[in-house]
């Protein structure tokens, strides 16, 4: 199937239910013995009702049941304020067990909602309830840690308000939450995936796209690049997993022919807190004609940055100012990183003007920066290939100058592992595939510095490695080679001052999430973000610091769901 009959495909699905159901004209699927709740879209208070249930939505013409909470998808934004202890009783109306994990949240390891690693899970018919003090404020969002019941629709916003002044102002304050749904089962987008890893790919290559090379670089340069392909059992067309072929993009539970809508007055400054509570879509987001001020990523002020284009990653937030100067229609426009379809919604001074939707950018390819080849060569089981490095233009050199000591974490090597980068060097200013040199001005984590000048107290008391490894043709994905089932848990000391530097042996981007502690993302020379989730792109390395400030038992996996049941590890701090 062609773009461009993804792209129709795409504006021919149909209006969403989701606000049918929340207005209770369908039934919720629920026996006698659910407590009540509100249908409200914002709960906000100290003490909250949630009831987690299957609801009947219909995104594409065809009606789909929906994990849902108190009957809506998304489910309700949770106002939180900082300071405030909250009380959340979970019921669980389905025939399974679910979960809420609070994204972002710092809370005690039995409220942090990971069956089998913080709690039991809540089991069918029964209520759970959470307890927790809010020691932060910003954006966050919460959703299920069961199976897949995340990509069904588990998913809903937090805002937590602060008690001191923020140090941005605003005139209006809106939650933009990214998501990908489809009417398969997502146990059967994963059999696909375990089959065929490229089944939702319809971007490969052509004999027309290897003559096209030929002019570009010559035969044996050509010839070169795609036996290089070949022997790694990749392409350099697979940059998701799962695309606009099954998928629907969704804006607040919106399809892009049902637009969401956000109302302003020109001159107004607006705040649009984005979330992506995808599955597993990277999307990059601009609103054409207007700047977007970056004050704030998973939930931490930032120095205001800027730009006219962001990439979001799985579980990722981006706070987002933006000022509208003229009395028209802005498309809120989110492109999927492989560009198989968007997301829409309309800032708008009037929900009667909706705004049209820009050209999707062409996809790009994976280059060699991407594979590491920028790196002095890579290693692919015994062959070594050094004859194909290339210089990069970019390069980021991360200053640590006293030498840490490295811990040794167990690896293995063999089908799993079908790549590995052997030089790898960060890229923070990188804007990353599909986003390079396009003319706009792109965000990139070397633009990003803690608002608060985050440094750490002392110079890490020791340094452990992640690899990020898989074998894409298997659809197999681990950390260090081994998947989590076979995995000896985390050893972190409590009080210590931690390193972690994750290298890609992968060629897909990885968002990196750690609960329970902060993770401090270096970006230049005592220059420090505060995140809960990091993409870790292709090729790449970068390292965090943690404060190892919480006991317990922590999850500790990359976000993309399908992802998760290999590359996964328990943390336990001691």
């Amino acid at each position: 199937m062609s773009t461009n009959n993804l792209n129709r495909r795409t504006f021919i699905k149909g209006v969403t239910l989701s606000t049918v159901v929340a207005s209770g004209l369908l039934p919720l699927e629920a026996n006698n013995t659910t407590p009540t709740f509100s249908q409200e879209h914002e709960l906000r208070g100290t003490e909250f009702s949630l009831v987690i249930s299957k609801t009947m939505v219909n995104f594409t013409g065809t009606p789909k049941y929906a994990t849902t909470v108190n009957g809506q998808m998304t489910a309700p934004t949770l106002h939180f304020n900082e300071g405030d202890t909250v009380t959340i009783k979970v019921y669980n109306d389905l025939e399974v067990d679910s979960s809420i994990h609070w994204h972002g949240i710092i809370l005690p390891t039995d409220m942090d909602g990971v069956p089998g690693i913080s709690f039991d899970g809540i089991k069918p018919k029964t209520t759970f309830t959470y307890r927790f003090t809010l020691k932060q404020s910003g954006t966050y969002w919460y959703h299920s840690h069961s199976g897949f019941q995340e990509q069904t629709g588990l998913y809903g916003a937090i805002v937590v308000h602060p008690k001191a002044k923020e140090p941005f102002e605003y005139d209006r304050d809106y939650v933009v939450t990214l998501s990908d749904w489809s009417d398969e089962k997502p146990e059967t987008i994963y059999r696909k995936l375990k089959t065929m890893s490229d089944y939702y790919n319809f971007n490969q290559r052509t004999v027309g796209d290897f003559f096209a090379d030929v002019k570009e670089e010559g035969f044996f340069g050509a010839f070169k690049s795609r036996t290089m392909w070949n022997e790694m059992r990749m392409s350099d067309r697979d940059l998701s997993d799962v695309t606009g072929y099954t998928y629907t993009y969704l804006m607040n539970g919106h399809t892009p022919t049902a637009q969401y809508t956000a109302q302003f007055k020109v001159g107004e400054k607006i705040r649009l807190r984005f979330i992506n509570s995808s599955a597993m879509t990277f999307f990059d987001v601009r609103i054409p004609d207007l700047k977007l001020t970056i004050v704030a990523t998973d939930g931490n002020n930032v120095k205001p940055v800027e730009v006219d284009e962001f990439r979001i990653g799985v579980a990722e937030t981006y706070d987002v100012i933006v000022e509208p100067k003229t009395q028209k229609a802005y498309a809120i426009f989110a492109q999927s990183l492989e560009r198989s379809g968007y997301a829409l919604g309309s800032l708008t001074p009037s929900t009667t003007k909706l705004a049209t939707a820009p050209a999707m950018d062409a996809p790009q390819t994976l280059t060699h920066a991407d594979m590491g080849m920028d790196m002095i060569g890579m290693k692919m089981g015994d062959k070594e290939m050094v004859d194909m490095a290339m210089p990069s233009d970019k390069k980021m050199k991360m200053p640590m100058k006293k030498k840490i000591p490295i811990t040794p974490l167990e690896e293995a090597r063999g089908v799993g592992t079908t790549m590995r980068v052997k030089n790898p060097q960060y890229r923070l200013d990188d804007p990353g595939v599909g986003l390079r040199n396009n003319g706009r001005r792109v965000l990139t984590y070397a633009d990003l510095e803690s608002l608060e000048g985050i440094v750490p107290k002392r110079t890490p008391d020791r340094e452990i490695i992640l690899r990020l490894t898989g074998n894409m043709e298997r659809y197999m994905w681990s950390i260090n080679g081994i998947a989590y089932k076979d995995a000896k848990p985390l050893q972190f000391h409590y009080g210590e001052q931690l390193r972690i530097t994750y290298i890609n042996d992968t060629m897909m981007n990885h968002p990196m999430h750690l609960h329970g502690l902060w993770s401090d993302l270096e970006v230049g020379e005592n220059r420090f973000v505060r995140k809960h989730t990091i993409v870790v792109q292709p090729g790449s390395k970068i390292s965090m610091q943690v404060n190892v400030d919480a006991k317990g038992s922590w999850a500790y996996h990359c976000h993309l769901l399908y992802h998760m049941s290999g590359m996964f590890r328990k943390v336990i701090v001691s």
